[in-house]
């Protein structure tokens, strides 16, 4: 599969090798979770399921846009790629130490 226009790399690509660096994926969003100061994403694509993380701090306009999605809304999302904190690691997702 090739990326296009839209992502650089597919969300079941987002592994130990992408961790510092720029990536664009697209996506269906699966759900949206708003923990006060942070807004946590699942986006997943025909490869798998990653998690985004819109933080007001960092993320400026795009925190707002975070807060508006809803599931099914397709998005293509540029950041970078972080290992979580290990307890907030998902051992269910192949994706689940990054974000």
């Amino acid at each position: 599969m090739r990326p296009n226009d839209y992502r650089d790399a597919w969300c079941g690509q987002v592994l130990e090798d992408r961790v510092g660096s720029a990536v664009r994926v697209a996506g269906w969003v699966r759900r949206r979770r708003d923990h006060g100061g942070l807004i946590f994403v699942d986006l997943r694509d025909r490869t798998g399921i990653v998690q985004l993380v819109f933080n007001p701090d960092a993320a400026g306009g795009a925190f707002k846009l975070g807060h508006e999605l809803r599931a099914e809304d397709v998005v293509s999302v540029a950041g970078q790629v972080v290992r979580r904190d290990p307890e907030t690691v998902n051992p269910e997702l192949p994706t689940g130490e990054f974000e």
